[in-house]
């Protein structure tokens, strides 16, 4: 049985998954979630356009029920765009691979609701203006988006306008704005803020019907997908793309409530004690790149989730913890602080004790190169990196040991978290995401922590190492695990190219 039958056998209701049939229920977006980037009236019969972004879905996306919404108080269509560009932090074919396979799929599900895809291709600040101008369009939306260059990105959109231009948070349960307007410390202080608004926020989302029919004299271009694929690949061939994880909404519904998904009984039950012995992968979600791409809705992790709290409470207690606090605390962080990738965004003490220990000699001091190959002397870390590197994924507990060497074998802490965040963004499938640059920051820098007891090179920042693995998880079987793995995905790419 899969995703979509299980929903159904479980009686979830309307709008927990895939259907065919558009639902009566009123869409309806808490105004709370929507900002104006661009104020003023919408007038006029023009078409709404949502600029897809981060939110890479057809349902349960606030974003697109929000542009829905507005169209159908004026009886006009509503289109999606979705401008690819040809660089993004560091991306390869690994992970432009994986969005474009997604776009892919969204096309039809949108033609299906008699929505137009516009894929468009270039520098967005010229692009999404100009399809807004030759549309007629009265209203531009767009999800929201933390990192610095999407902000950028929809600041520059916006001073080249005539129209209002909204933008939608469909990424958190609370919206980042709501949740608190100002940079937290720590999850213990946004935690009691988040709790306190998920009655609010922690909705249903409604099903999206088919919309008016689109006649403008703009069409969409067909678009050459596999011409496209290829040209990605090709382009970002020094980092292929992994094959453990399919791209796609449905995939991902898969990847949480199918037969093998996340919520089954086998792996749920594991999850509270066992997310962080990197000997046993399923025990975490593996998740994490659904939700970077938008292909899942954090909300409805969270929704199907709670359903299985009465047998599970702990296991899903902590997985809440996760997605919901944790994932949203570092959105925070990146919202609020424009430097979130520099060591200038620390705290004072960790600054600080940074620099008091700067010139502390090192044991071991490695280059970018040599992480990079993962040739250092302590061969757990160098599992760690030839899981990222090989499989684009590294088990959560062995990110902050990796990053926390990379600290400890750097000739300084900037150069740390240069290489890390790096490291990170080429190889991870979820890089290029506020979760990998908090996790960098808190490894490095003490972002979301506190002083601990003072030693070489770390200072006050919490230390980790090798020892302290062995006492926690089996390092030989972990080691054994990735050398085989690794061994097979190379065995795959030899006879692929034979």
């Amino acid at each position: 049985m899969g995703a979509d039958e299980k929903r159904k056998a479980e009686g979830a209701p309307e709008g927990a998954g895939p259907s065919k049939k558009a639902a009566p229920a009123k869409l309806e977006v808490n105004p709370k979630r929507v900002r104006e980037l661009r104020k003023g009236a919408v007038q006029g019969q023009g078409p709404v356009i949502y600029w897809m972004s981060r939110d890479q879905r057809v349902r349960d996306n606030w974003a697109l029920i929000y542009a829905a919404q507005a169209a159908a108080q004026r009886g006009v269509p509503v289109a999606v765009a979705f401008n690819l560009v040809t660089e993004y932090l560091g991306a390869g074919a690994r992970q432009f691979g994986f969005m474009v396979r997604g776009l892919q799929l969204i096309q039809p599900k949108l033609e299906a609701l008699n929505i137009p895809f516009f894929l468009l291709k270039g520098d967005p600040t010229e692009t999404i203006p100009k399809l807004v101008k030759d549309t007629g369009a009265s209203l531009l939306v767009t999800d929201y988006a933390s990192l610095r260059l999407g902000r950028q990105w929809r600041e520059a959109v916006a001073q080249k306008l005539e129209v209002p231009f909204h933008e939608v948070d469909a990424h958190n349960v609370v919206p980042v704005w709501v949740a608190s307007d100002k940079r937290e410390y720590a999850a213990r202080t946004i935690r009691p803020k988040i709790h306190s608004k998920l009655p609010e926020f922690l909705k249903e989302y409604p099903e999206l019907p088919p919309q008016t029919a689109w006649e403008g004299e703009v069409k969409p271009e067909a678009v050459d997908w596999e011409a496209l694929i290829a040209e990605v690949l090709e382009r970002g061939k020094a980092v292929p793309e992994v094959d453990w994880c399919k791209p796609g909404e449905d995939a991902a519904m898969e990847a949480l409530c199918g037969d093998k998904g996340f919520l089954t009984k086998a792996r749920l039950s594991r999850y509270d004690e066992k997310r962080n012995d990197p000997t046993v992968p399923d025990a975490l979600s593996g998740l994490s790149p659904y939700l970077h791409f938008g292909h899942l809705a954090p909300q409805r992790a969270a929704i199907e989730a709670a359903k299985h709290k009465s047998v599970h409470k702990a296991s899903v207690e902590g997985f809440l913890e996760e997605l919901v606090v944790r994932r949203e605390l570092s959105d925070n962080y990146c919202h609020y602080v424009e430097n979130y990738d520099s060591l200038d965004a620390a705290y004072d003490w960790a600054r600080q004790t940074l620099n008091d220990h700067r010139n502390d000699k090192r044991e071991f001091v490695y280059t970018k190169e040599q992480f990079e190959k993962g040739a250092t002397h302590d061969k757990l870390w160098n599992a760690a990196q030839l899981e990222m590197v090989h499989c684009g994924k590294m088990h959560g507990f062995m990110r902050m040991y990796w990053a926390k060497k990379i600290l400890e074998w750097s000739a300084s802490p900037e150069e740390a978290l240069e290489i890390s965040i790096y490291l990170n963004d080429k190889y991870e499938l979820d890089g290029r995401d506020p979760n990998g640059y908090v996790g960098c920051m808190w490894s490095i820098a003490g972002i979301h922590d506190q002083g601990w007891a003072e030693r070489a090179v770390f200072g006050k920042i919490r230390y980790m190492n090798y020892a302290g693995c062995k006492r926690k998880f089996d390092v030989d079987r972990y080691i054994a695990r990735i050398n085989a793995l690794v061994s097979s995905i190379k065995a795959k790419a030899k006879a692929a190219k034979a």
